[in-house]
């Protein structure tokens, strides 16, 4: 799991540097597109707030894309810094907070729903933070589904629920974007006991 994970890494890390190259020639900075990705992130939790699902999966996407542009952007120019990764981990908490606070207000879903899904992904984030901060583990990102994937879900989830809501479709894909995030909080300190153990021996 850990090798694959590095693989998707590697792979994702090569085929965005070009972006973050437009970025640069644009005159956009890492910490610039970090802060449009949390302003995108917020107009975005309105937006499902209000229920108009259409402006709050536009946002959502917009969210995703500066937020997959900050990383590109800061490889591309070496103009990463410690400081440059804890704003965008701390902007993305925040961003999804105000995601799915969002919808958990609008009376889309079940708000326990909501609040299970939001806590999950919070865990998840907050393990591998812990791993590589606390264990000195050089990259914790394993785990059966990374953000890319929750937040495709959801947006598949609003758009379904949209069109067709006596389904409850946007609760049922918090509620794997719940299970899952604590899945992945286990995979995690599984793989962080694995590798202190052998840093052990």
């Amino acid at each position: 799991m850990a090798e694959i994970n590095k693989l998707k890494r590697q792979f994702y890390e090569s085929s965005t540097l070009g972006l973050g190259r437009f970025c640069l020639k644009l005159g956009l900075t890492p910490n610039l597109l970090t802060a449009i990705s949390l302003a995108s992130a917020i107009v975005s939790g309105i937006y499902f707030w209000k229920a108009e699902v259409w402006w709050g999966v536009i946002w959502m996407l917009i969210t995703a894309i500066t937020d997959m542009l900050d990383g590109a952007t800061a490889r591309a120019g070496n103009m990463g810094t410690p400081f440059g990764g804890i704003l965008d981990h701390v902007s993305d908490r925040y961003g999804e907070f105000f995601i799915l606070a969002g919808i958990t207000l609008s009376n889309m879903v079940h708000p326990g729903w909501g609040l299970f899904a939001l806590f999950g992904m919070i865990i998840a984030s907050y393990t591998r933070a812990a791993a590589e901060s606390i264990g000195k583990i050089e990259n914790c990102a394993v785990g059966i589904m990374g953000r890319l994937e929750k937040f495709t879900l959801i947006i598949i989830g609003a758009l379904l629920e949209h069109y067709y809501p006596k389904m409850r479709i946007l609760e049922t894909a918090l509620i794997i974007v719940g299970l899952t995030s604590y899945i992945t909080s286990v995979q995690r300190l599984f793989y962080a006991h694995k590798l202190l153990n052998q840093k052990k021996d």
